[in-house]
Parts: C-alpha cells; sequence; structure tokens
C-alpha cells in the first residue's frame, strides 16, 4: 500500500507549488507594509463596529463590559483594574514593547542608523509633532482641554501604511520609507511625552525597583543571555511595579525593549558553514531513508537545523517577528474596539466645530501635521540639511504630510491619559480624532493617487 510519504519523485506540479511557495517570499519592508495594511483594515473594523453599538441599544451592555472588574491575585498580592484598564495599561506595553523593539531595530541597522539616512524622518517627525501642539495650545490655551496638547502629535503607522497600500505602485518605495522611519520617530517622541507630560504623582521606591529590574535586564544582556524568556520575565514585573510608582506603565515596556540583544549566537559565516554540514548528512540519511515519518535521524538533522536557524537570529529580530502579529491583529483591534466606542449626537456632530478641544485636535491634525511634516522637509532640503529619496518630489511630500494627520492609536491613548476622568472633553477628543484621521487618510489618497494620473497623462 502506498504512503504519501513515500513518493519516490516530485512530479511538475509539485516542483512549481514549491517554486510558488518560495517565490512569495517578501523582504521584511514588504512583509512589514503587507502586514500593517492588513491590520489597518482590521483596525478600521474594529473602531466602525465601536461606535455602531457605542451608539446602537447595546451601548449599555457595551459600556458595562469596559469597566467589569478584573484582579489578579498571588497570595496577599492583589491587583484589580477594569477590563478597559487592563487593555489600555497591560496589553499596550506589549504594543510600546514592539515599539522600543523597532526603534532599536531602526537605529541600529535600518533607516536611522546613519545620520544622512536618518536627518529626513527626523526633522520630519519633529515638525509633525511641535506643530500639531502648538496648533492645539494656541486654540486651547488657559482654558479646561489644555492638557491635550499631546493628543495630535503622533501618527498611526498601521493607517498610514495600509493607505499607501491601496496606493500600490502609483507610489514610490522610497515614500512608504519615510513614512515608516517618521512614524517611528514619532511613537519615540510620543512616548518621551507620555513618560514626562502625562505621569501622576511620582512614587520613589516602586520607581527605583523598577529602574533595578531594567538595570538586570541590562546585566543579562551584558553576560550573553540570548534566550526571550528572563527578559519577559523581568519586563512582566518591571510593568507591574511601575503600575504602582505612577510612571505609566506602558513605559516599561520600551525599556525592556531597550534592553533586549542585538547581537546573534552566531555570525553568517559560522551559521553557513554549520548548515552545510547538516543539510550534507540530510543529504546521506536521505538516500537510504527517504520517509520523514520513520526517519528519526531526518527529523533530527531538521529540529537541530531550525535551531540553529533561530540561533543565527538575533533576540531582537525574534522578538520583532514573533510580537508582530499578535500586536497589529490582536492588542491594537481590541484597543480600537474598547476605546473607540463614543456616543455620536446632535451635540457631539455640533462641538466639533465649536468646542476648543475638539477644534484644536482636528485642527492639529489636518493643520498642524501637515504644515510641520511638509515645512520641515521642505525647509531641510532647501538649506541643504537633507535631500529627498530617488523617486520622491515634493508632490508626493505633500500627500505623506496629509496621511501623517492619521492620528488614532496613539492619539486616543494619550487622550485617555489627558482627560481621565474628564467625559466629555474625552469624548469631544475621540469624536475629533476619528473624523481628522478619516478626512486626513481620504485626502492623502486622493492627492497621491491624482498625482499618478496626472504624471500618466502628461
Amino acid at each position: 500500500m502506498s504512503r504519501f510519504f513515500q513518493r519516490k519523485a516530485y512530479n511538475r506540479e509539485d516542483a512549481n507549488s514549491w517554486e510558488r511557495l518560495f517565490g512569495k517570499l517578501l523582504t521584511p519592508v514588504e512583509a512589514f507594509t503587507r502586514n500593517s495594511s492588513a491590520s489597518g483594515i482590521l483596525l478600521i473594523v474594529c473602531t466602525l463596529a465601536a461606535l455602531a453599538i457605542a451608539n446602537s441599544p447595546w451601548r449599555d451592555a457595551y459600556f458595562h463590559l469596559l469597566h467589569q472588574p478584573v484582579a489578579v491575585s498571588f497570595g496577599e498580592w492583589r491587583l484589580e483594574m477594569s477590563l478597559h484598564h487592563w487593555v489600555n495599561d497591560g496589553l499596550m506595553a506589549l504594543f510600546f514593547y514592539l515599539v522600543g523593539l523597532e526603534i532599536k531595530h531602526e537605529v541600529m541597522v535600518g533607516e536611522l542608523s546613519s545620520l544622512s539616512q536618518a536627518v529626513l524622518p527626523i526633522i520630519a517627525a519633529l515638525g509633525g509633532m511641535v506643530a500639531p501642539a502648538l496648533v492645539y495650545g494656541a486654540i486651547n490655551a488657559g482654558g479646561v482641554g489644555a492638557a491635550g496638547w499631546g493628543i495630535p502629535m503622533a501618527t498611526d503607522i498601521a493607517f498610514a501604511i495600509a493607505v499607501l497600500i491601496l496606493l500600490g505602485d502609483r507610489i514610490p518605495a522610497g515614500l512608504v520609507t519615510i513614512l515608516v522611519a517618521l512614524a517611528i520617530v514619532d511613537d519615540l517622541g510620543a512616548v518621551v511625552v507620555i513618560a514626562l507630560f502625562y505621569t501622576e504623582a511620582i512614587q520613589v521606591v516602586p520607581l527605583l525597583a523598577a529602574l533595578g529590574c531594567f538595570a538586570l535586564q541590562l546585566a543579562l544582556n551584558r553576560f550573553g543571555v540570548r534566550k526571550p524568556w528572563p527578559y519577559l520575565l523581568v519586563a512582566i514585573v518591571m510593568w507591574a511595579l511601575m503600575l504602582f510608582s505612577g510612571v505609566h506603565a506602558t513605559i516599561a515596556g520600551v525599556l525592556g525593549a531597550l534592553a533586549t540583544p542585538v547581537r546573534s549566537l552566531y555570525n553568517p559565516e559560522e551559521f553557513s558553514r554549520e548548515a552545510r554540514k547538516l543539510l550534507d548528512k540530510f543529504d546521506i540519511y536521505r538516500r537510504r531513508e527517504q520517509d520523514f515519518l520513520e526517519s528519526e535521524r531526518l527529523v533530527g538533522v531538521l529540529h537541530t537545523l531550525h535551531h540553529g536557524i533561530n540561533q543565527a537570529q538575533t533576540p531582537l529580530q525574534r522578538l520583532e517577528h514573533g510580537l508582530h502579529d499578535p500586536v497589529y491583529f490582536l492588542i491594537i483591534p481590541l484597543f480600537a474596539f474598547f476605546n473607540a466606542g463614543v456616543t455620536v449626537d446632535a451635540a457631539a456632530i455640533g462641538s466639533l466645530v465649536s468646542h476648543p478641544v475638539s477644534l484644536g485636535v482636528a485642527a492639529g491634525l489636518l493643520f498642524g501635521k501637515f504644515g510641520g511634516v511638509f515645512g520641515a522637509i521642505w525647509l531641510s532640503v532647501r538649506f541643504g540639511v537633507a535631500r529627498l529619496p530617488a523617486g520622491v518630489n515634493f508632490r508626493h511630500i505633500c500627500g505623506m504630510g496629509m496621511l501623517a494627520g492619521i492620528g488614532f492609536t496613539m492619539s486616543i491613548f494619550i487622550s485617555e491619559l489627558a482627560f481621565k476622568g474628564e467625559d466629555l472633553l474625552l469624548n469631544n477628543a475621540k469624536i475629533a480624532i476619528l473624523v481628522a484621521s478619516v478626512i486626513a487618510s481620504l485626502t492623502g489618497f486622493l492627492w497621491l493617487r491624482a498625482g499618478h494620473n496626472g504624471d500618466s497623462h502628461s
């Protein structure tokens, strides 16, 4: 009786299927942007679902779910928070951990690794943070909503990349690179703003203990510990201590990421040599034992090779790759569902053009972001401080400046910190974030699409 695993040779269809499989291997940037576009679509779906439920007969059940208490206890120690806070303070720490990994990766080997590469996105990000804050501050100076100046500062990378992917080959690859680097610097700026300006009264003892955990992670790195689990376990303890210290707990995620090792166990030459030895063994065994199911030696070679591949990657790469999908396809959509549910009625819509918080957020995202990003890049190129990538012109930068006004995730996150306990201000800020992000998406998309069509006709 023949078995599937005992076929002596692959037919042409099998070979073609393998070729198609390996042909789908993507470069890291391509994989990142495609995943980001998919997560952006999921983010939109969860946002619309939250808005629909919050304005339906089920809104009471929705808000009851948000405030449902959940406790974790260990002996006499007990930590109880609402489900909403577990998402914002707990799960979002993993998002900030991934942000920290991405920042470290970009600084080590990416677009921020050299001054010549980093100048343009850093200048653009600084302009895109300062200008929106100034616009918001000008509208809300001395008012009840003055604390919300940090809300329009950040760009939502998942949404922005999703819009760029919809444009396909109508835009140059260099524009995607600039936007990704800009958003990463934006995230770093948002982390600094949260740590410095949206921190409550600080408890010194838990904070010092949390910093001790960070020092322990640095020591693990220094002594060559490459397994990710010790770092993650220490990071969990550091998160809890940060929570009790008064510093926002998500900062623990960024600190943990900064301590993650960037060196692999093998260098490329060693890995190549050892992998070839294993493949030679595999070929020897394969001539005598062609069934994976029955050959322990073939499977043993595969397991050893798999372990070697993991060791050849740096812990930073493994964690960045392993966390990307859970964060962007589970945590961020959950955050959107738990935070985007705002009541939209005639009064809320009217506040968009009358309430200073709504006006400040919308104007900051739509005008401050665009003016800050475009103006900073134009000035830096005009005075020879930086230069545009090949294929990118100022029409592209103009469209990117519009897309930078998509605040969403980080803007909503900061609004929760700025207006804690101020339901009216928080609701106004969230509605303005949603409306401004939609307008920024549409204007940026239509501008870049129209610009490409104009080039095609010319």
